[in-house]
């Protein structure tokens, strides 16, 4: 089974959160931030969205930094993933 984005949204993997601070404390699972850098997965094609024509500048593959709480989480074959609009994709980490 895979995942095709509609319009505008893209599929996207978050990266994992850091399990130890720089100085090398392990972390709780509950003081690990969410994760904001990802990979994008898929890409949807575009088009109309809202009456105005949106562009896709992602590609897959790119790495990404979303918006914080963004995004509709979703499970597949034990992986998790995230699909978001584009308008949440912040930056492009290259």
């Amino acid at each position: 089974m895979t995942i095709k984005p509609l319009a505008d949204r893209i599929l996207i993997k978050m990266q994992e959160a850091e399990e130890t601070t720089k100085s090398g404390i392990i972390l709780a699972g509950s003081a690990k931030e969410k994760p904001q850098i990802a990979e994008v997965i898929e890409v949807g094609p575009g088009g109309v969205v809202d009456g105005k024509e949106v562009k896709m500048y992602v590609k897959k593959g790119d790495k990404v930094i979303t918006s914080k709480y963004s995004g509709t989480e979703v499970k597949l074959d034990d992986q998790e993933y995230t699909i978001v609009r584009q308008s949440d994709v912040l930056a492009i980490v290259e």
